[in-house]
């Protein structure tokens, strides 16, 4: 389709208005504090406010920017005034970017990396995102027989936290640029590697400690996935990591700049370190899984560091506990801090003797009640059966979202 068939819905949308839900209303307004630092950002909020829920929200500065992209396509963007708008800009604010840097920008096409759990093939976007994270822990977990634990009792979500924590270790310390550094994807994917990481992990016992890196939090990203008759699919992610990413927003434009740099690590030695012409470690991860080399699923799941967190729990309920998208999706998930403390957030509703029986093994448990619980990732899924072609989504109940067959 051409580019002004792609963008017409939302150039109609942003320009004609459209009712804010509820779970993206709360997250405006915790935006709204950022969004009033700047006048431009006035162009996001609504009479100096963030739009409550129900509230029609109209962006006309964003609405003339797309159509402006819609008749002039990629030059438009990377070129010419929106360009020198958007440098001008960041020049005002202390930043770096110039027009040069945009009209240099280009896109890469990247091989996917994968690992084989439990029968099928879980494809994931290699470094510089952290699907490589998602990956090691299935790694690890392909040694423990989550089935026979049980689904959600003390045993299987120790070895599942215990799993994604050495992940993560091993993620926050080589994930980075491949264009600028070596990073030695091979190794942690083999399974001599997993075998020596699974040997660390007591059954009864958290480990007292493993690396991690101080990092932010995320809650501004977007995901879809679709598929037809045939098997195609398309699993897609977009983010600008936090709310509203840096907050500043381009002056009549509507554009809202993102603060993905926030991820480089400022450690010259580090392998993802801040430097010219290269991109930082990146949360966002659409993921697909195959079996037999035919489409099984098409699935992602939001919430920056919770984003492999929740592929491995999304899987493991389908895969080890027979749970259909919408209950893998429905299940209450656990999310890993990253803080250096080794804490464990759960969702309120868990039974009570397995929250205390992980806290007799040694993990710091945080109990997490309240709505919206965003902070536990957003999912969408589609399955496929590869034999008869039918097709069957789920949707997040944590956030905005539906699936919809037609």
């Amino acid at each position: 389709m051409p580019l002004p068939t792609v963008l017409a819905p939302a150039i109609a949308y942003a320009e004609n208005g459209y009712p804010v839900s509820p779970v993206i209303a709360h997250q405006w307004g915790e935006a709204e504090a950022k969004l009033s630092q700047r006048p431009s950002g006035q162009e996001l909020l609504l009479n100096g406010s963030a739009p409550r829920a129900g509230e029609l929200m109209r962006l006309p500065e964003l609405a003339k920017v797309l159509q402006d992209i819609a008749e002039g396509g990629r030059d438009c963007f990377y070129d010419g005034p929106l360009a020198e708008k958007i440098a001008k800009f960041v020049q005002s604010e202390g930043g770096w970017i110039t027009t040069e840097d945009l009209n240099n920008h280009s896109s890469t096409w990247d091989e996917p990396i994968s690992t084989e759990y439990r029968g099928i093939t879980c494809w994931e976007c290699p470094p510089n995102g952290q699907g490589l994270v998602a990956l090691i822990a299935l790694n690890i977990l392909e040694g423990f027989n989550l089935a026979e634990m049980g689904s959600q009792s003390v045993a299987s979500y120790h070895h599942m936290i215990e799993s994604v924590r050495l992940a993560f270790s091993d993620g926050l310390r080589y994930i980075a640029d491949p264009h600028a550094v070596a990073v030695p994807t091979d190794e942690l994917l083999s399974m001599s590697y997993a075998d020596e990481r699974r040997r660390m992990i007591q059954p009864d016992q958290a480990m007292p400690s493993v690396s991690f890196g101080r990092l932010l939090s995320c809650q501004d990203t977007v995901y879809i996935t679709c598929a037809d008759r045939d098997g195609n699919a398309c699993s897609f992610i977009n983010s600008l990591f936090q709310g509203f990413g840096t907050g500043l927003v381009v002056p009549g434009t509507g554009i809202a700049l993102q603060n993905r740099a926030a991820l480089f690590s400022l450690d010259p030695d580090h392998p993802n370190a801040l430097a010219p012409n290269i991109r930082p470690y990146h949360t966002i991860i659409p993921a697909m899984a195959t079996r037999n080399d035919e489409l099984w699923l098409s699935f992602g799941v939001m919430g920056g560091f919770q984003q492999p967190q929740g592929h491995v729990q999304v899987l493991a309920n389908m895969l080890d506990y027979n749970l259909d998208p919408q209950e893998a999706l429905d299940a209450l998930r656990f999310s890993v801090s990253l803080d250096g403390t080794g804490s464990v957030a759960l969702e309120d509703g868990i039974d009570p003797k397995v929250i205390e029986g992980l806290q007799k093994q040694g993990h710091p448990i945080e109990v997490v009640s309240g709505y919206p619980r965003t902070a536990f990732g957003g999912g969408q899924v589609i399955e496929r059966d590869p034999d008869s072609g039918i097709l069957r989504g789920g949707s997040e109940p944590r956030k905005d979202g539906c699936a919809i067959g037609w």
